[in-house]
Parts: structure tokens; sequence; C-alpha cells
């Protein structure tokens, strides 16, 4: 975990593509801490993006963490894929498994760590009777399917209930589990973000489209470091 409990994950989707391996050795230099793969098939949702090949690709690049989201369905044949292509954690859409106990199994048979992510209209019941399979829950705060889109600010709400559910089961268990949120997160709402319950953040525009007069997203990432310092002092 970064400096201060939070973790910034700057999602590739909107990153230049014809120089891919730069632009993710350039934002995790600026101080960003995962990176952020979406993978979309214009089937579970209405684009397509990246696979296998691409992560494979990005590996030798960065020792961070890469933090694959499937917005796929079927789910279970790209995992070990993903696994092999260097992978760290991978998360999908319980609507995509036929059996999500299964496919929490798969990942972390394959040395990842298993997310699972939930839509705004997805209900929490989901995460009954798996949270001991869980080392992260992904709450989207915008339909999936496209970057660039605005923050729906009732996540705000179901944000607060996941880390609730989170802490009872740590409280009990005493493990882990990363509370991720995933759009339209930029410095002017990712202080509320954190204080509903969040701790890591993907970002994807808001990064991405800002580059800094020095050629770097070293600015954009200190802005948005800056809006959580209220919310780490207040933890």
């Amino acid at each position: 975990m970064s400096s201060g409990g939070f973790r910034i994950a700057p999602s590739i989707l909107s990153a230049d593509f014809a120089r891919l391996g730069e632009e993710v050795e350039n934002v995790i230099a600026a101080g960003a801490d995962i990176v952020h793969f979406d993978v979309m098939d214009n089937h579970y949702v209405p684009n397509l993006t990246i696979g296998p090949l691409v992560c494979e690709a990005i590996r030798p690049r960065t020792r961070a963490p890469i933090d694959v989201h499937l917005m796929v369905k079927p789910v279970d044949a790209l995992v070990p894929m993903f696994a092999k292509a260097g992978a760290d954690i991978i998360s999908f859409h319980p609507e995509a498994s036929e059996h999500v106990d299964r496919t929490l199994a798969l990942i972390r048979d394959h040395g990842c760590k298993a997310g699972l992510a939930l839509n705004p209209a997805t209900p929490l019941q989901h995460l009954d009777h798996v949270m001991d399979r869980l080392d992260l829950i992904l709450v989207m705060s915008v339909n999936p399917g496209f970057g660039g889109q605005g923050f729906i600010p009732e996540a705000l709400a179901k944000i607060a209930q996941v880390r609730r559910r989170i802490d009872c089961h740590a409280a009990e268990i005493g493990r882990e589990i990363w509370l991720e949120v995933d759009g339209g997160i930029k410095a002017g709402n990712i202080r509320a973000v954190a204080e509903a319950g969040a701790d890591t953040f993907v970002a994807g525009s808001a990064i991405f489209g800002a580059r800094g007069t020095d050629g770097s997203y070293r600015e954009v990432l200190a802005d948005m470091r800056n809006a959580l310092e209220p919310a780490r002092r207040a933890a």
C-alpha cells in the first residue's frame, strides 16, 4: 500500500497506445501505485479493447502490480491466459460467471489475487458466501464499457455499504480486502470517495489527459494525493 494507505491505479485504457510501454513507465515513475488494465469484449460491454498479449508486452516495463479488470463473458477461459501474461490481480463481474465461487478459486489457483466487480445496479448479495475468497472488491461508479464517463453520485452509498462488509469480515477473520472504485474519479471527487470507504482509486482520462508542462503525470497525481490528505488524517 502506498503512503497514507491509499493506492492510485491509472487505467491504461486512456493512455497513448502508440507508446503504451512508455506511458506505463512514466505514470508509475510519477507516483502511481498500480497499472489498471481494462479488458472489454464487445459482448458483455459495448466496446473492444485489449487482451493477454498486451499485458504480456507491458509486464517487463514495470514492477508495479497489474490489476486486470475483465469486462467479458464468459470469463473463466481468460483467467489462465492473463495469469500467464503477468497479471497480479484479476477481477470479474458476477453476471459474467456461471459459478462465482469457482471463478474466484480459479484466479487464486493461478497465483493471482481475486476480485469481484459490482456495477451500479449489481446487488451486494453477490458478496455473500465469497468474502473469504476475495482480495479486492471493485465498485463501479459508472456503467462499464467506456472511459471518460462522469461519476455516479449514488455510488458513494454503495461504497460505504461495501466498506462496512469488509470491516466486519476483517474483524472476524483479520484479513485485508481492498476496496477499489472505478469510474469518473478525479482530484475533485477523490476525497469524497475515500471518505465513503475506498482505498484504491482507478482513474483514466483524469490522469492520462492531464500531462503536465514537464511532460509527466506528477502534477495530476500530486493533486490527487493532496485531495486525499484530509481523508488520510481522519482515518
